[in-house]
């Protein structure tokens, strides 16, 4: 069996389909890791929901930001942007429950004590452990699957608050909680996001570092997979894994086989 690490796909269903096939993928003794945003700006979100609905049983996904926004769509609670055309593709299609049901029940992170392998979307403050950000998707997820998913998907766009306290409680607990995993770029020494800030290491307003560079962050013993970052682009090092090489922005998809770190990549051509 191998195991294949795979950044943001959004909506690319060509780039993917040709990286299955770089690397032979065999559904039957293979699995996907799948780093989220398998949705949007690429025309074709519903084929690729599709493809991995089919081969779910080899399939892990950790939900970024874009599938959230689909999720909050799929409830009629849609913000804006160029993407109604391809949600409007998943919403109105036959299938859309049992696919839209199936991203629902996907993480916001993923361990693997083989691997000592963390997986989230976006990113993860200094202050915590592996076992907290897993804890706190996990937070996120039972209201997500829950009759309070409307409310939780209503209420989480927004970029406050940034500071985590754990004794917080109720929505902004959840939002944080949830831009923290699928939307951390740069943040402070004490975990406060820079949530606007998009650009490459460097770009950051002064005081702020990105996620994974201070140096006192209590994951530092684990490697930590993760995409969302097209500026920062794929970087495979020990202690982090930076799985976003720019498909839907003319870049490649790339996947990581993770027992002898083999990497495979597609270039988009659409």
């Amino acid at each position: 069996m191998s195991v294949y690490l795979i950044g943001d796909i959004q909506g690319c269903h060509d780039a993917l389909q040709r990286l299955l096939d770089k690397f032979n993928f065999d559904q039957a003794a293979d699995k996907l890791w799948l780093c989220g945003d398998l949705v949007n700006r690429g025309g074709s979100s519903l084929q690729v929901m599709r493809l991995l609905f089919s081969l779910r049983e080899s399939v892990s996904v950790t939900l970024g930001n874009h599938d959230l926004h689909l999720l909050a769509a799929s409830q009629n609670l849609f913000y804006g942007g160029g993407d109604s055309a391809e949600f409007d593709a998943v919403l109105t299609a036959p299938d859309f429950e049992e696919l839209i049901g199936w991203l629902r029940q996907q993480p916001l992170a993923c361990w693997s004590p083989e691997h000592r392998l963390l997986r989230v979307h976006a990113g993860v403050i200094p202050q915590w452990t592996w076992q907290d950000v897993i804890s706190a998707g996990k937070e996120v997820s039972a209201v997500l699957q829950s009759d309070q998913s409307d409310k939780f998907l209503h209420h989480m766009y927004g970029n406050r608050p940034r500071l985590w306290r754990e004794e917080r409680t109720g929505m902004k607990r959840l939002r944080l909680i949830t831009n923290i995993l699928t939307r951390l770029r740069f943040c402070d020494y004490a975990g406060r996001g820079a949530y606007r800030h998009s650009g490459a290491p460097g770009s950051q307003p002064v005081g702020y570092k990105p996620w994974y560079k201070h140096k006192h962050r209590k994951t530092r013993d684990i490697t930590i997979a993760f995409g969302h970052w097209a500026a920062l682009g794929l970087r495979l090092k020990k202690r982090y894994l930076a799985m976003d090489s720019g498909c839907v922005w003319g870049g490649k998809l790339s996947a990581l086989r993770l027992e002898d770190r083999a990497l495979f990549q597609v270039k988009n051509e659409v």
